[in-house]
């Protein structure tokens, strides 16, 4: 693995620049496009730039600086399959294959569940910025028992609801400036892939048809090592406590966004285990229940009728886009276990080859103590948490600025910092931008025009670069962004003081020179950041929260976002979390709204 552009003398001149960093701006999408072949979202990549747009390979560069190094910092990335820090060393040496758990689409996702996509986004940011291209793969789960459910309470089609959902899921990535992936495959669509991979596992005895009800499941005591990949559970204490939940809740293996992590004790009961072998073993295949199962939500195989067990289709999608070995696999820390234990047990029991080399989890967000989880009902969406482009700008600059493996808070106070944060950024880029307009300096001579903003530059490009190389640590490449900022804003100062105790008309220059390495440092830093952009507008009014428009006093309409702000405050009030439930009434106040308590009954909700 290397970060060649630190192994390599950098020149950032005036001058159209083809960036040493092949990395293009952050404030573009790439342009999308529904497929003609099937339902599932990808993306028009432009050749030889993994889907970016072209914008910055012939930019003017007002930086000036001159950088050479022998050390070339290593890629490592906590590897939750050795529990340790690896360098990391893809199978090809220009394409990293990439695939990253992605949503069911029966409702919004949650602002929680943007901490893995951020992540996801990060991490092939990097990736980029080491210049690799990433072939990225994130699957869309589109049949399951809160789908059909769903369909069924609101009288829409399979498709109907989930092509609703998964372009509100599309706008809120577009929103956050996350780098679409080459694939958004739906599981509806990959039906045969899905029975293929059950008939290997059944010709190798790790695949069965239950002879009473006709779903098919894992064989687990025939794979060895089973749940001990990535959270080592005792296969003993597995056994005591898989049986006797069979229909009575739905647990991590029926819940792709909301299992818990209690890697001991989480255990993969499946409601369709009425006549399983072994007590530990889960669904593939789910023959039709009675008065629930849907004709749009079941098919007709060669292994009988009936619909896809959520593990199945990552094997089967990963291995149908990424081949039998992929490099590095993302998801949240919840998801180890069931789900990710059981897409090794499939993919490796059927094909005899290592699923992934790299497997990569990112934290919980937490309301309160507890993890944001729809289950618990302290959620709130993208669009509820940031009904301004601000806030959503703000989202996207604490999730990428905390480290991924580490639990984050989601609070007024944290959402206010990073506020503040991106307007001294904004700030000192507008700055530098008046300064710099019609400079040029493509003459100079580097090395001459070398000074102190420069020489910080420098330190705190190589500093940055180190960061990102060990395990994304981006708190700390964070800081050297912000050492480059309080560079230029000295500089700034030192003028307007030596201007103020001047009494002569001359004002001192600036120093342009070290200013433009700054304005360019800045640029080079966001192409792994992302939060210098416009947010777009949605293209999509669902709100997923389940609450139906309510009406204020004035008979107007009370938009989603304030119906689920309400929701979300009244719940905090049970939990008698009283600074979150006050920070969330100040929220609907800035929305133009007041809500008004009423003992034993529903909150009035009105224009202010």
């Amino acid at each position: 693995m290397r970060f060649t552009p630190l192994a390599t003398t950098i020149f950032l001149v005036t001058a159209s620049f083809t960036a040493a960093f092949q990395v293009p701006a952050s404030s573009l999408s790439p342009t999308t496009s529904w497929s003609s072949s099937s339902s599932s979202f990808s993306t028009k990549s432009i050749p030889g730039n993994n889907g970016y747009p072209q914008r910055n390979y012939h930019r003017q560069r007002s930086a000036l600086l001159h950088m050479s190094t022998t050390s070339t910092p290593e890629l490592k990335i906590y590897n939750s399959l050795t529990r340790k820090k690896d360098p990391f060393q893809p199978l090809s040496p220009e394409v990293v294959t990439m695939y990253t758990c992605g949503p069911t689409i029966y409702d919004s996702a949650h602002v929680g569940n943007f901490r893995a996509f951020l992540t996801y986004d990060l991490l092939k940011r990097v990736l980029l910025h080491s210049n690799y291209k990433v072939k990225h793969v994130c699957n869309l789960t589109d049949v399951d028992d809160k789908i059909i459910a769903r369909c069924n309470r609101e009288n829409k089609s399979l498709m109907e609801l989930t092509t609703e959902f998964e372009q509100a899921f599309m706008d809120d990535l577009k929103a956050l400036n996350c780098i679409l992936a080459d694939e958004y495959p739906r599981a509806t669509d990959h039906i045969d892939d899905m029975v293929k991979l059950i008939q290997e596992l059944e010709a190798k005895g790790l695949a069965y048809q239950s002879e009473k009800e006709g779903s098919w499941y894992f064989n687990v005591a025939n794979q060895e090592g089973y749940g001990t990949k990535l959270v080592q559970l005792d296969p003993e204490k597995m056994k005591s406590n898989a049986s006797g939940l069979a229909g009575a809740q739905r647990t991590a293996s029926s819940e792709s966004s909301d299992s818990d992590d209690d890697e001991s004790a989480t255990m993969d009961a499946d409601e369709y285990d009425i006549d399983k072998v072994g007590v530990r073993d889960f669904a593939l295949w789910k023959s039709p229940k009675a008065n629930f199962d849907r004709e749009d939500a079941l098919w007709d195989t060669v292994i009988g009728k009936g619909r896809p067990g959520w593990h199945l289709e990552c094997s089967a999608m990963a291995r149908r886009y990424l081949g039998d070995t992929i490099d590095i696999h993302c998801g949240g820390i919840d998801l180890k276990f069931p789900h990710h234990e059981n897409e090794i047990a499939q993919s490796e029991g059927a094909t005899g080859k290592t699923f992934c080399n790299c497997w990569l989890h990112n934290g919980f967000v937490n309301i309160g103590d507890e993890k944001m989880s729809k289950s618990k009902g302290n959620f709130l969406t993208l669009r509820g948490a940031c009904p301004k482009p601000d806030d959503v700008r703000a989202y996207r600059y604490l999730i990428v600025t905390s480290h991924y493996r580490n639990p984050l808070s989601f609070t007024d106070a944290a959402m206010g910092a990073a506020k503040g944060a991106l307007k001294r950024l904004d700030s000192i880029r507008s700055r530098l931008g008046s300064a710099l307009e019609g400079y040029d300096n493509s003459k100079s001579d580097v090395e001459e025009n070398t000074n102190e903003i420069v020489a910080v530059v420098q330190k705190e490009l190589i500093k940055f670069q180190d960061a990102l190389a060990d395990d994304l640590s981006t708190p700390r490449a964070v800081a050297s962004l912000f050492a480059v900022v309080k560079a230029a804003e000295n500089e700034f100062k030192r003028v307007k003081k030596a201007e103020k105790d001047d009494d002569t008309d001359d004002s001192p220059p600036l120093d342009l020179c070290g200013l433009a390495a700054v304005k360019g440092a800045i640029e080079h830093m966001d192409e792994v950041f992302g939060v210098f952009y416009d947010v777009p507008k949605a293209s999509s009014s669902s709100e997923g929260d389940g609450a139906d428009e309510e009406d204020d006093e004035d008979g107007a309409t009370v938009p989603p976002e304030v119906v689920e702000l309400v929701a979300a405050r009244a719940a905090a009030k049970d939990a008698k979390d009283w600074e979150l439930a006050d920070s969330l009434r100040s929220r609907i106040g800035e929305l133009g709204f007041a809500v008004k308590d009423v003992k034993g009954g529903e909150p009035i909700v009105s224009r202010i």
